[in-house]
């Protein structure tokens, strides 16, 4: 049985013929028989095939474009992707590495697998489905994960799936857990793995003011790379308990590491001014277009009061990874911050999501994690 077509409008298939990977609810001409999270083929108005695709019925994206051909979305197709993933992923020195045994493995859009999240931890793949048709396409990316046993891949979850084990991973060398099950994300952020390093080696002989802290691994490099001292600001309390574990775990003098369970905008609104490198990691402030004014505000907000207190001549680590906010807007934002500051500021380092976060060139909108390494004078 073939899968149900969908038709677009007259003109709406310039997208796709640049390889977009979605195809939006005002190119399509009627609405197709097909199940929320169906495959469908996808036809120009005159009936030619453009690939498949992933059905969505509500939502202003109708389809994830999967293929951009005529051919089925079988397990021959599953299997040839994650291959592919595995290989850039070797190519890029994270397989077998040591040093360093976590990583994304299949990044959405980047990978050409939309909706689908797959993080590597030691062996165990944590997935993440953020679509219905990828929700209901599990059992072959499951099948097709463990079908080489080249792969070694070892358990496989979903993420927040009850009953996963913590897992000790190790990243360039410093150790931490992960729990996937009550964690956030997929239970660790991958995509900061650079810029923790980066951040390492400009931290020693300095007063770190780690914001947005999680599970504490800014403040595992920066002592690790010879912080006097390190403090932590994060309002879950599992995430400060998980913090000390990791502290703990990297056999790090716990008297340099303090935490604090605060809101991070009344933080820093008072806190004493004798930190001379503040990292902001902040979540999205903005997961939609309705979102994004107010959260480049916050972005202003947060960054002037850190700006304000930071000593002379102190580094500011900060980011936003709210993918409707540009990287124009964010550096726009910390401009803004500056000015209200009153500080004079410098970049350093333009920072970005690491290399397994891969970003099609087809979808720009993949550069979701922007961040500026400043030197406030």
């Amino acid at each position: 049985m073939s899968d149900p077509c969908i038709r677009l409008k007259p003109g709406r298939d310039k997208s796709l013929l640049r390889r977009h990977p979605f195809v939006f609810s005002g190119a399509v001409s009627g609405a197709p028989d097909a199940g929320d999270g169906s495959v469908v083929r996808v036809l120009s108005h005159e009936g030619a095939c453009l690939g498949r695709g992933h059905y969505q019925a509500s939502g202003s994206i109708r389809v994830r474009m999967l293929a951009f051909e005529d051919r089925p979305l079988d397990g021959a197709f599953w299997k040839a992707r994650i291959d592919e993933a595995f290989a850039l992923r070797r190519a890029l020195g994270l397989a077998d590495n040591p040093e360093t045994n976590a990583f994304r493995l299949i990044h959405g859009e980047g990978d050409g697998l939309p909706g689908l999240v797959a993080d590597w931890y030691a062996g165990n793949v944590v997935l993440q489905a953020h679509s219905s048709g990828m929700s209901l396409a599990m059992p072959d990316v499951k099948e097709a994960l463990t079908s080489r046993p080249e792969h070694r891949v070892g358990a496989v979850f979903s993420a927040g799936e009850a009953g996963m084990p913590e897992v000790e991973i190790v990243e360039n060398g410093r150790r931490f857990i992960v729990d996937a099950s009550r964690g956030q994300k997929t239970g660790f952020y991958l995509d900061q793995r650079d810029n923790r390093k980066l951040a390492g080696e400009f931290a020693a002989g300095r007063n770190v003011l780690n914001v947005f802290s999680y599970s504490g691994a800014f403040a595992v490099y920066a002592l690790k790379g010879g912080a006097r001292k390190a403090l932590s600001v994060e309002s879950s309390g599992p995430a400060i308990e998980l913090a000390a574990r990791n502290i703990r775990l990297n056999g790090l003098d716990e008297g340099l590491h303090e935490t604090v369970a605060a809101d991070a905008f009344e933080f820093l609104r008072t806190f004493e001014p004798d930190f001379d490198m503040i990292i902001l990691d902040p979540p999205a402030f903005a997961k939609h277009m309705s979102a994004r004014h107010a959260a480049i505000q916050a972005y202003r907000r947060i960054n002037a009061m850190a700006m304000q207190r930071i000593a002379p001549g102190g580094l500011l680590f900060t980011f936003s990874c709210s993918q409707v906010v540009t990287p124009d807007l964010f550096r726009g934002a910390i401009l803004a911050a500056a000015v209200d500051a009153g500080r004079a500021v410098r970049i350093l380092y333009q920072l970005h999501q690491p290399p397994d976060h891969p970003v099609s060139l087809f979808h720009p909108e993949g550069e979701y994690l922007k961040g500026l390494a400043l030197c406030v004078a």
